[in-house]
């Protein structure tokens, strides 16, 4: 099983910030984890509240282990609210199913990780997520085609 690795982790992380600080946008956490779901990197900014670091994983969490981005899960959660209520059990509550969670893939297309955002709106936590794996030059994928 290929990973992101600790030098991609940490540009992901940075280059989140830093994007979501050019936007102006609330203060952030991230969280990029690996294909096997263990945590490479987190940074929360100044002035987070308390749940944000479990936000963010929960975000990087379901998509990892769904296997497709926070928009797909977001839509078929509203499609399907009895099976993410279920999964949401099983899982014990580490998932949250909204956009800012995003698949980390690599030259060959294989999920190497992924990446959790949370502080401001949920878009405004993908366009952070996206621009650090871009900066990596990995491939982002938020559930949209």
């Amino acid at each position: 099983m290929s990973n992101v690795n600790l030098e991609q982790a940490i540009t992901i992380a940075q280059t989140a910030l830093k994007k979501g600080r050019e936007m102006n946008f609330h203060p952030l956490t991230i969280v990029v984890l690996d294909a096997g779901g263990q945590m490479k990197a987190l940074l929360r900014e100044d002035h987070c509240s308390i749940l944000r670091e479990d936000i963010a994983r929960g975000k990087a969490w379901g998509v990892l282990g769904m296997g497709f981005g926070g928009r797909e899960i977001a839509r078929r959660a509203e499609k399907m609210p009895g099976f993410f209520t279920a999964l949401n059990a099983m899982s014990e509550g580490k998932m949250v199913p909204v956009a800012g969670g995003v698949l980390i893939r690599d030259a060959n297309n294989h999920i190497i990780g992924s990446v959790g955002v949370t502080g401001d709106t949920s878009d405004n936590d993908e366009i952070c997520a996206v621009a650090g794996i871009q900066s990596a030059g990995l491939t982002a994928d938020t559930g949209d085609k």
